[in-house]
């Protein structure tokens, strides 16, 4: 579903530019959940940003269903993947249907009207997060977790085969970010869509993604399982500390 060759990310700055990572090679198939996690200012973001397309590599390539990505459309692209960023959602006189309708919007007419494929679309994303009940609510009306389902039943009406999500569990209590990820899991392996998430839930994440990308500044991103990455002690060399730890058989979080 997505592969990178050689891909280096950063940031342009005039004629120069700033390297972020280097030579990545990557690849996520449908039906895993993924979660990509490192410390702050790693590279997670601009990572996502630049699977999504919103910015340039500065070397190598990305493909998205064996498709170059820089030979792509913008409406190609918007029938291939879906973006979730990290900002909170704050939107005034406007109702869950209305917002998971957008998702739509790369295959609707310059006039916007939905067809009832559309429709339909738009209903099964509301109700396969458990929402059906809310169409008609003003988002201003729901809780941050609430909120959180409309945006990502608006990439699963977008219908693609990828869904890329910038800290979904911002802003959110534990029992909504223990949901979000329940949740996110559960759509990947029953819709069969590959889903990246980046993320601070490090014991979460280790406990629920199929798979992990393990970024850190100045080193090589890792990939494997969740167990795998334990028990080489990739996960101890990253997020380390005097006061915490990583049991190397469940990776669940550790107080000393």
């Amino acid at each position: 579903m997505i592969r990178t060759v050689d891909l280096s990310i950063g940031y342009h700055q005039g004629k120069a530019h700033r390297s972020v990572q280097q030579n990545l090679n990557l690849h996520a198939q449908k039906g895993e959940l993924i979660a990509l996690i490192g410390p702050n200012g790693c590279g997670k973001s601009t990572l996502l940003r630049t699977l999504a397309g919103l910015q340039e590599p500065l070397a190598g390539s990305i493909q998205l269903e064996e498709i170059d990505l820089n030979t792509l459309k913008l409406s190609e692209r918007a029938k291939l993947i879906s973006l979730v960023l990290t900002d909170s959602v704050q939107l005034g006189y406007v109702t869950v249907e209305q917002i998971v309708a957008m998702g739509r919007h790369p295959y609707t007419s310059l006039s916007g009207k939905l067809s009832k494929s559309d429709e339909k679309y738009i209903q099964e994303a509301l109700k396969a997060v458990h929402l059906e009940t809310f169409s008609s609510r003003l988002v201003s009306e729901l809780s941050d977790g609430e909120r959180q389902r409309v945006m990502i039943a608006k990439a699963l009406a977008q219908n693609t085969p990828i869904i890329l999500l910038d800290e979904p569990t911002s802003f959110l209590d534990l029992p909504n970010r223990v949901e979000i990820l329940l949740l996110l899991r559960k759509l990947a392996r029953e819709m069969l869509k590959c889903i990246l998430i980046s993320t601070h839930e490090i014991d979460l994440a280790i406990r629920l993604a199929d798979k992990l990308w393990l970024m850190n500044a100045g080193e090589s991103l890792k990939t494997g399982t969740p167990a795998e990455l334990t028990a080489n002690g990739s996960i101890q060399s990253v997020f380390h500390g005097d006061s915490f730890g990583f049991d190397p058989l469940t990776g669940h979080v550790i107080i000393f």
